[in-house]
């Protein structure tokens, strides 16, 4: 009785996709990497879509998959396969960025690229330079990763000396998932710095990808989360979270209803999101791979200090 409370029915599916992340991490490193030419190079892309499908899983678990204990949860997605972001933060973040009323907002919203107006006329020349390169598909997938880290490091550093035992925690346990992976990569004979260039990098920018587009400046908060219509490889990837619209509305939905679900709501889903569902990823490199998609400054929120 016990273990049918913990557990929540119908989630096979994420069993399966943990499984078969930490299995394909695990032969990139430890089997592909040591494999002879010209076969070894693939070990990186494979770590590298590994570390990308980690993160959605992260995803997938902060939003109470496929467990109904957090504690679970966040232990089947601990190790920190892609390096950058504690999980803790991650969460308490990712949960405030689901006030749908805020999205976007450059204070509110911690997910937000956005800046407000004031923020904008106090950068540095060379801030404002990578932000601007950010603002294509081309810099954000390999700009972003850093930005993204250097920003959370730089808001959390002051509580964390002033001792914050929030911030502690989530650090500590971060800096113990990084301890496995780096004794994972030491036992495989994988140099931490090649993972880190060509595996943990990449995956988060495999990642970036998806946020890029996920999220529009619209006066109507219905109008401010995309649906992208994917290939098969992008909907796994992502845990079938291009149907952003989709889980914005239902956050608790597990990631292999979320197909169902839009297309029997297709219309009624397109219609509050304002039709913004760039036709696949195809089209997102096409149109914004070297050009802009947004500005720097948000549009209509913050314009006063």
């Amino acid at each position: 009785m016990a273990t049918r409370a913990f557990l929540r029915p119908g989630e096979t599916p994420t069993w399966v996709a943990l499984a078969g992340c930490y299995t394909l991490w695990l032969l990139a490193i430890g089997v592909v990497h040591a494999a002879p030419a010209p076969w070894d190079w693939a070990w990186a892309p494979l770590a590298a879509l590994a570390c990308a499908f980690h993160a959605s899983l992260q995803h997938e678990a902060l939003h109470g998959h496929p467990t109904r204990s957090a504690a679970m949860n966040e232990a089947l997605v601990f190790p920190a396969l892609g390096l950058l972001y504690p999980y803790r933060r991650f969460r308490e973040m990712h949960l405030r960025h689901h006030d749908d009323d805020r999205l976007t907002d450059p204070y509110d919203d911690p997910e937000s690229w956005y800046l407000a107006e004031a923020q904008t006329r106090a950068l540095s020349a060379p801030l404002r330079l990578a932000l601007q390169a950010n603002r294509t598909l081309l810099g954000r997938m390999f700009i972003g990763p850093w930005l993204g880290t250097w920003a959370l490091v730089r808001q959390d550093l002051p509580g964390l000396a002033r001792g914050d035992r929030r911030l502690w925690n989530a650090w500590g346990r971060h800096a113990v998932g990084l301890a496995l992976v780096m004794a994972a990569l030491v036992w495989a004979g994988v140099n931490p710095l090649a993972y880190i260039v060509l595996a943990a990098l990449p995956g988060a920018a495999l990642i970036y990808v998806r946020t890029y587009i996920e999220h529009r400046a619209a006066e109507d908060p219905g109008h401010r989360s995309a649906v992208v219509e994917a290939h098969w490889f992008w909907s796994l990837l992502f845990l079938n979270n291009n149907l952003h619209a989709v889980h914005h509305a239902e956050p608790a939905l597990p990631w292999h209803r979320l197909p169902a679900r839009y297309a029997a709501r297709k219309a009624a889903v397109l219609d509050r999101n304002g039709g913004y569902a760039p036709a696949g990823y195809a089209e997102v490199f096409r149109r914004w791979l070297l050009r802009p998609r947004e500005p720097l400054a948000h549009p209509f929120l913050r314009r006063e200090p």
